[in-house]
């Protein structure tokens, strides 16, 4: 199946994933927008078990790619019909998508579904966290409150993108909320009003003990369910705060204490992941009383240093900084840290909230496999917009039925007894052979390139361009199935025991 996910992602490199797509609009038939969004975000089960029987594009003249803004650079047709010939009839009839299965909790409080808008622009203002519980996110950590002014520089964000321009890693030299504490604690009231049963996680971040102990207060007075300590933000650094604090397992220990004595509601303390180890940091946060951990927050980082002026992105003025990097690209370094306090026995019945790089309900998924009870989203948010939750619900509930599980929560930690902190005691006696798939090759000769220049010398090509393995040289590193770009090589290979030297 990886292979056809594949497909279905590299066919849709020209698709812009549009507002109100226009192939929708041309289709009387069938939403071809809402189908490719589906089928971006890894959830082609659900777009095939809506589908009517047969193939309902067949004789269709395809006016989804005509009225294309890209006029027929994305086979929409081709799309939707391997959905309906190789998907759906595929698909487990038994086991349906059930949202149910995601109801859980925070720290003891209800949550509709573990997916949460994390502190940041999109959860900042009334309209915006209306609009996203409207489109069904559970909740939102509010971007984070303080006692002190904020102004923002501009630009203040910047990318490193794809192949088709999609962002894969995310900056951004943001600060904190720019409304004062009373227009915020508005909006938290409102909010509480109109959305009784969404959960409202208050991001805060004081100067010193009182300032902690009186912004959590007055968040949970103004109706918060839970507060969130920022000890992270890499952009608030001066003056000893955000990742300085988070850095200093002391601090965060007196100032998640001093926030405790404020509220009787949960906190979570959201640590910096710019440390080489984060659990002293979290073990501080327990003695000091945290109900739980969110992590990780952005990453320290520097990108896109243009060759002309040497100022590195944003530039502001013929200056930069360092700033917190997101996206994609940080979700490996996100989830080697869950993993880290979700092994911790300190950490034993304290909330994991997880964030990092995720898009999909699989990347969801991976989180809460390494012990994350709920899990944040910003930087898909911000690129693709709150309507991505559909996805995630639907293809997590799905995953959740077929494999019968009756709640998500027992699925949190399931990927936690295979981790090893060292690659020690991983076994070292088997060579595991790839395995070349002939009628998908195209015998571009990439895999001879990497495995000669890159690898052990084990791959040629014949005549006529076909990839012939060496046995003798091959050492099963696999570094030929990462760079098939037409995963035609696959793990799935036979073993062997390793010759004795």
């Amino acid at each position: 199946m990886l292979f056809e996910k594949i497909l279905f992602r590299s066919d849709m490199l020209r698709c812009l994933l549009c507002h109100d797509a226009p192939c929708s609009r041309a289709c009387t038939k069938l939403n071809p927008g809402e189908l490719l969004r589906s089928i971006w975000f890894d959830n082609e089960k659900n777009a095939a078990a809506g589908l009517p029987e047969g193939n309902i594009c067949l004789d269709c003249p395809a006016p989804c790619e005509e009225a294309c803004i890209r006029p027929h650079e994305v086979p929409v047709k081709k799309l939707i019909a391997r959905l309906a010939e190789e998907v759906k009839p595929e698909l487990d009839c038994s086991a349906e998508p059930d949202p149910k299965l995601l109801r859980t909790d925070l720290c003891g409080v209800p949550l509709e579904n573990p997916f949460l808008l994390s502190s940041s622009v999109v959860a900042s203002t009334y309209d915006m966290c209306a609009r996203a519980f409207e489109a069904g996110w559970a909740g939102a950590a509010f971007k984070t409150i303080c006692s002190f002014d904020i102004h923002e520089a501009s630009p203040r964000f910047s990318a490193v993108t794809g192949d088709n321009g999609s962002i894969i890693g995310f900056k951004n030299i943001e600060q904190l909320s720019d409304h004062s504490v009373k227009e915020n604690m508005e909006i938290f009231r409102r909010l509480k009003k109109e959305y009784p049963t969404k959960f409202i996680l208050a991001s805060i971040m004081g100067r010193d003990e009182k300032e902690w102990e009186e912004l959590a207060r007055l968040c949970e007075e103004n109706g918060a369910d839970a507060i969130e300590l920022n000890f992270s933000c890499p952009n608030m650094a001066d003056g000893g705060l955000g990742s300085d604090i988070g850095q200093v397992p002391e601090l965060v220990e007196r100032f998640t204490a001093a926030a405790k004595r404020g509220v009787r509601i949960p906190v979570l303390s959201k640590l910096t992941p710019n440390v080489a180890k984060m659990s002293p940091a979290a073990e501080a946060a327990v003695r000091g009383g945290a109900d739980g951990i969110a992590a990780i927050n952005t990453i320290k980082s520097i990108t896109g240093v243009n060759v002309h002026t040497y100022v590195s992105a944003p530039a502001v003025h013929g200056m930069s900084a360092v700033g917190g990097y997101s996206g994609s690209a940080v979700r490996p370094i996100a989830l080697r840290f869950i993993a880290e306090l979700g092994q911790n026995a300190a950490m034993k019945g304290k909330h994991i909230s997880g964030m990092g790089g995720i898009e999909n309900w699989t990347d969801a998924l991976e989180f809460i496999l390494l012990g994350a009870g709920s899990v944040q989203v910003t930087t898909a948010v911000m690129q693709y917009g709150y309507r991505i939750i559909d996805d995630l619900i639907s293809g997590l509930s799905l995953y959740l039925s077929e494999k019968g599980f009756r709640n998500v929560s027992e699925a949190v930690g399931l990927g936690l007894d295979a981790v090893s902190e060292t690659t020690d005691i991983l076994e070292r006696d088997t060579v595991v052979y790839p395995k070349f798939h002939r009628d998908r090759c195209v015998r571009c000769g990439r895999c001879m390139i990497s495995c000669a220049d890159g690898g052990h010398q084990a791959i040629r090509l014949t005549e006529d361009r076909r990839p012939v393995l060496d046995g003798k040289k091959c050492v099963g590193c696999h570094l030929c199935v990462l760079v098939c770009p037409q995963k035609a090589i696959s793990g799935g290979g036979h073993r062997i025991k390793k010759r004795q030297t």
